[in-house]
């Protein structure tokens, strides 16, 4: 009896550490959408992109713990700490900190495409609700304990339950729709579009840049691979397969996109968000088609926003998170067939439908949330402010001191 309480004790201790390993590299991810925004914005806007990220970050950690993760999952922290670690060490305490990760990834994406002239407060308080309130709302539907609602709607349309392994709709497809309502409640830069003719502004440091692709990129592997919650379900399928959907993405992005860099690193998170939803069943060949289509969906999608629809959308994140994301979702329906080399068990019709709902709840909490802080406190920067930069305008101070004084 001693030894099996020891087994299980060291089984619940190794389930934490597994599991808060992929915490930390998910939350090392935000770093990475940090330096990915710090190196296309102007220098101008680079410290209110720093900053932005990290406030967000710790903001959405508060309202998560007390509001979002008993939304999500029925489960409260409000009680004595001794409680806490009943369950197999405080298991769900470091499972909320890894979905937090999770969570805190729809105002990172959002801030890509609202930079350099919105309002700093008004989009943490945005962040904060749909944290708190409609990202776990969603979550709950799908992961969390309200599932089975719906759920059995997605079985009994298509055979098979909405499948989504680590988020590609129910992150990143959310995150980059809500963020389509907020560009286009705030309108495009100064000197974006004029006359009708686009101008397009070059990004400030390609090195940034690809280190904020790298970082993401590593970290990823924790997104994907720890989403197993515990570690008897490791799975090397899931760790190879963002390894080839990575590298699909990348080779696709370079042909594409013409050898330009901002594309090849933007292929690799093309590739890595379009796999999340079917890492766990595809074929490696099959993760690499997918990760492959991602990136001619963004490269031609991102050009397509910008010069056909004249949206201004910084860093590319509706069709890169948005449109990509939901694509994850439809692709896991069809890479996910035994036929094509999957492990099977998912519906066509279900990832559809699945991906589809997504797409309405985002766009009903995005035009929501910004149409009543657009009307009421403001979101845009005042146009001396976007002029001069936020870093001047909000943080008083710029990303090089120095070259200020002089």
């Amino acid at each position: 009896m001693e030894s099996m309480s020891t087994m299980t004790g060291l089984k619940g201790s190794a389930d934490v550490l597994f599991l808060m390993l992929g915490a930390v590299m998910v939350f090392a991810m935000h770093a990475g959408f940090a330096f990915l925004e710090v190196g296309t914005v102007r220098k101008k806007n680079q410290v209110n992109a720093l900053v932005k990220i990290l406030t967000d970050w710790s903001v959405s950690t508060v309202v998560y713990f007390v509001v979002g993760f008993p939304i999500a999952y029925g489960i409260s922290f409000l009680k004595p700490a001794e409680d806490l670690l009943n369950k197999a060490q405080g298991y769900d305490l470091v499972h909320f900190f890894f979905l937090l990760c999770f969570a805190a990834c729809i105002p990172a994406i959002i801030s890509g495409g609202i930079a350099e002239r919105a309002k700093f407060w008004p989009q943490v308080v945005a962040g904060a609700i749909f944290v708190g309130l409609s990202y776990p709302l969603f979550e709950s539907l799908i992961w969390g304990q309200n599932a089975s609602l719906l759920q059995n709607m997605f079985k009994s349309i298509g055979g098979a339950e909405f499948h989504d392994y680590a988020g590609s709709v129910v992150v990143h497809s959310i995150g980059g729709w809500i963020a389509l309502t907020a560009v286009m409640v705030l309108g495009p830069r100064m000197g974006r579009y004029v006359r009708g003719k686009s101008h397009p502004i070059p990004v400030s440091n390609i090195p940034f840049l690809a280190l904020g692709s790298w970082v993401l990129a590593i970290g990823w592997f924790g997104f994907n691979v720890m989403s197993a919650g515990n570690l008897e379900k490791i799975s090397g399928l899931v760790a190879v397969n963002s390894l080839m959907a990575m590298v699909g993405g990348v080779l696709a992005a370079l042909v594409a996109g013409r050898n330009d860099p901002g594309f090849v690193h933007n292929g690799a998170l093309a590739g890595l968000i379009a796999v999340c939803a079917g890492s766990d069943i595809m074929h490696p060949l099959g993760a690499f088609a997918v990760g492959c289509i991602a990136s001619f969906i963004f490269v031609y999608g991102f050009q397509y926003e910008q010069e056909k629809l004249k949206i201004d959308d910084v860093l590319g994140v509706w069709p890169l998170h948005g449109i990509i994301g939901s694509w994850g979702g439809i692709a896991a329906g069809i890479f996910g067939q035994k036929f094509l080399g999957g492990i099977g068990g998912v519906s066509f019709i279900s990832q559809l439908t699945g991906s589809l709902a997504a797409i309405l709840f985002a766009l009903i909490s995005g035009f929501v949330v910004y149409g009543i802080l657009s009307k009421t406190v403001g979101i845009r920067l005042e146009q001396e402010d976007e002029f001069n930069g936020a870093d001047l305008s909000i943080h008083k101070i710029g990303a090089y001191p120095e070259e200020s004084i002089r």
